[in-house]
């Protein structure tokens, strides 16, 4: 009899990851990755207790490979912003990871590495220490849930994101001007939430590390 191959935790990773492109962290399952595998899911749960912890743990391999070679560079405004970019740019390659990172955090190296920047960050930039946790936490709540809602509209596929404009449009254009007056005013000029995400994920951030640069004494 042909012994069963033992898959190692970083081949998991990279099996479930894959999977995850052509589906979403909902209906992920450790059946499902098991049979991906040709395994059992007990050869799994060797290396990850439950779903949720593998999954921790491909968001975690996600800020992992983002910190990878990051060198800070410029003032304290100058890293976060790089941080930031850096964030958003490897979740919108993956952006199913970016969902689970959202729901599930981390709190593996990878997580680790982003806290030590952002609160070295805040440090380099005269905050006074008792400020800096609260600013911490504002900053990152802020940033997962810019790249989580970006990284959602990112993985809709070209018919879902037509089907979602086309009813925008009806939502806005159409709507009773004696019931919602002040939506049929601004109706033309309202865009939908796909639009320039980019600029706005900036100019979000860039307000966030203004406020903060308020609190410097």
């Amino acid at each position: 009899m042909t012994a069963r191959r033992r898959w190692s935790t970083e081949e998991i990773l990279d099996a479930a990851a894959t999977l995850l492109r052509t589906d979403d962290a909902e209906s992920f399952s450790v059946r499902r990755l098991a049979a991906t595998l040709g395994t059992d899911s007990s050869s799994l749960y060797r290396h990850f207790r439950n779903r949720t912890e593998l999954l921790r743990a491909l968001a975690d391999r996600i800020l992992r490979v983002t910190m990878d070679g990051h060198r800070p560079e410029g003032d304290w405004k100058q890293r976060l912003t790089a941080l930031a970019l850096r964030l958003r740019e490897a979740f919108g390659e993956q952006p199913q990871l970016a969902a689970v990172w959202g729901r599930y955090g981390s709190g593996g190296t990878g997580s680790r590495l982003v806290m030590e920047e952002v609160l070295q960050a805040l440090r380099a930039s005269g905050l006074p220490d008792r400020e800096i946790p609260e600013r911490y936490h504002r900053l990152v709540v802020l940033l997962v849930a810019l790249i989580s809602s970006e990284a959602g509209i990112g993985g809709l596929t070209p018919t879902e994101y037509e089907h979602g404009m086309e009813q925008f449009r009806v939502a806005v254009l159409g709507a009773d001007p004696e019931r919602f007056p002040a939506l049929s005013h601004f109706a033309r000029d309202i865009r939908p939430l796909a639009a320039d995400r980019p600029a706005v994920f900036e100019d979000l951030l860039a307000a966030q590390l203004a406020d903060i640069e308020r609190r410097i004494p």
